[in-house]
């Protein structure tokens, strides 16, 4: 477990999830980050990260006492086998909790819990290439970009790019 500043970032529990789920599905409806259309419930929102436990994945959270500030995992880039040492972040942050370091905090951590499984790259996809706070926590994190995808998502009548960002383990 690690302390920063006045929150704690550590392995998200099963309690957790409502909390994560609630942020979440913010984004989805209200945000660009998530190419989701439709916010999932808990129900969803627990089976994937059980799923991600049970393939080896990491999924943190920052806490404040009891308070699920924001929340970060890594899943499989892509299914087909040649990829399995390849991961792929995301990083969710409470609105009202933004700008106090809980990403930079999270997408640390999980880079330092990746170190310690069998995994060499770590990928960024990030959601409409206007997110610029997002392509600068990975930027500073040490990621690199590598593409844009343009066009290829279309959510609140617009269509989005996606920012590709690529760092070794």
């Amino acid at each position: 477990m690690n302390t920063r500043r006045d929150f704690v970032i550590r392995p998200t529990r099963a309690m957790d999830i409502e909390q994560v789920t609630g942020i979440y599905a913010l984004e989805v409806a209200t945000g660009r980050a998530s190419f989701e259309i439709e916010p999932p419930g808990v129900e969803e929102m627990t089976s994937r990260y059980e799923k991600l436990l049970e393939a080896g994945y990491s999924h943190l959270v920052a806490c404040r006492g009891d308070t699920v500030l924001g929340y970060a995992y890594t899943s499989s880039y892509r299914p087909r086998v040649a990829y399995r040492f390849t991961v792929e972040n995301s990083v969710y942050v409470r609105r009202d909790a933004r700008g106090s370091g809980i990403a930079t905090a999270l997408l640390t951590a999980l880079i330092e819990d990746c170190r310690n499984k069998p995994f060499r790259q770590m990928i960024a996809v990030i959601g409409d290439s206007a997110n610029a706070a997002s392509i600068a926590l990975h930027r500073k994190l040490g990621f690199r970009e590598v593409g844009v995808l343009k066009d290829v998502g279309y959510k609140f009548d617009e269509w989005l790019d996606t920012v590709l960002m690529q760092r070794p383990l």
